[in-house]
């Protein structure tokens, strides 16, 4: 008898399991999908706070859905070599992280591992980038990278420094230009903040990519790097690092060279407009003495900027379409219109979307006023050749400063390392 109710208490389990297994599958809310990114827009970063709130309020609005955590990759060269080596291993870096795109970077395009944003963009949102901008990052028909940050690479000039040394107006000619620095000297004040540490010698190599542009016109970079403009821009920048700089820009890094000027130990500088929404450049008592410019013209080509796409966002490819709409959702969201006008605002960083955000703080419309003026830009050198020919100029920069080597040596090296 026992027997009996217990077999037939095993055969309602049976029948019973089912139907409640099922129920739970039906009833069971779906997975929160979360999001790695990789961001390099975090620390002292002036994008940092506007990027962490905008994240809060997309994870807000999509609690229990999706969820996007960011990754803190405060040293941006440091992170490219972690892209570069993690793509080589077969493993994309996160589910979002971005590139500097160039030459190098491009080459990415040829990973399985990133998503193909021309596969999974519609009208509406590709319309609501900079068509140029999409242009320059589509490679063989593959939008494997969003143009997110653009900027232009002015001259920064502190004229309070200028005015101390007798220097009332920018100087419009090269020869004005060492002349006024000559006066900085005179009066105690370092004229510029250079380097040739880091990956990049950022700050020379921006002063390097005037010179040549204007020695060899826009498309200076086609020609082979032993040219003449490239040689007297190596001469023009070894005089500005040998004479008119610190006495440690040889070996300097990103940091110290922009130490240097937001200390006011010397009055001229170069850098992005990200730069201007430091808070810490804000807090100098010179900061609303600085006028934003180019260089005066070295050669024949004039009224010219300095640009590049700072930024593109690259995303891992994934096979689980919710994970891959969460992807483009979440960027969506990243680069409309509302979210882009807070960062711009915030940080004085320009985009390649289209937007109608004007600044109004006075360094950051002066961003929107030179590149407005500039009858035509052309690419700094690392945005032209790539990140390993940029590499060779960073490190055979401090050879040349230091005499080791001639500006036509100098050339000549860096010219080996452009693959035709």
């Amino acid at each position: 008898m026992k027997k009996s109710r217990l077999l037939a208490a095993l055969l309602m389990l049976c029948l019973l399991f089912p139907l409640v297994a099922q129920g739970q599958v039906e009833s069971a809310p779906a997975k929160e999908i979360e999001l790695r990114w990789a961001s390099i827009w975090v620390g002292n970063d002036s994008k940092a706070p506007a990027v962490e709130a905008l994240v809060a309020e997309y994870n807000a609005k999509n609690a229990g859905k999706v969820k996007v955590v960011i990754e803190p990759q405060p040293d941006y060269n440091a992170y490219e070599q972690k892209v570069r080596t993690s793509l080589a291993a077969g493993q994309a870096p996160a589910d979002i992280f971005t590139i500097k795109f160039n030459p190098t970077t491009a080459t990415f395009y040829q990973s399985n591992l990133l998503m193909d944003f021309a596969k999974v963009m519609d009208t509406t949102w590709k319309q609501t980038f900079d068509a140029g901008s999409i242009e320059q990052s589509t490679v063989d028909g593959m939008l494997k990278s969003l143009p997110m940050e653009t900027a232009i690479l002015p001259i920064w000039y502190n004229m309070d420094a200028f005015k101390k040394a007798g220097v009332t107006e920018l100087p419009t000619t090269l020869e004005g230009m060492f002349a006024a620095f000559d006066m900085l000297k005179a009066a105690g004040i370092t004229p510029a903040s250079q380097m040739t540490g880091d990956t990049n010698a950022w700050t020379s190599m921006i002063w390097f990519s005037h010179f040549a542009v204007s020695l060899g016109g826009t498309n200076v970079w086609d020609k082979p790097f032993t040219d003449a403009a490239f040689v007297e821009a190596a001469k023009l920048t070894k005089r500005v690092i040998t004479e008119y700089s610190t006495s440690d820009a040889v070996g300097l890094g990103a940091g110290g060279s922009g130490g240097h000027f937001l200390a006011g130990r010397t009055a001229v500088f170069s850098n992005g407009p990200w730069y201007a929404g430091r808070a810490d450049l804000a807090a100098t008592p010179f900061f609303s003495s600085i006028k934003i410019a180019g260089l005066p013209a070295a050669g024949s080509t004039k009224d010219f900027m300095i640009s590049r796409l700072q930024a593109n966002i690259c995303a891992a490819a994934s096979k689980d379409k919710a994970r891959e709409a969460a992807i483009v959702d979440f960027l969506k969201f990243l680069t409309s219109e509302p979210s882009i006008s807070k960062i711009a605002e915030t940080s004085g960083a320009m985009f390649a979307l289209k937007t109608g955000y004007r600044p109004v703080k006075d360094l950051q419309k002066q961003f929107y006023d030179v590149a407005s003026a500039a009858k035509t830009t052309a690419f700094d050198l690392e945005a032209a050749l790539g990140a390993e020919v940029t590499l060779e100029f960073a490190q055979q920069l401090g050879a040349l400063a230091l005499g080791r080597i001639t500006a036509e040596e100098f050339c000549a090296l860096i010219d080996r390392k452009i693959e035709r």
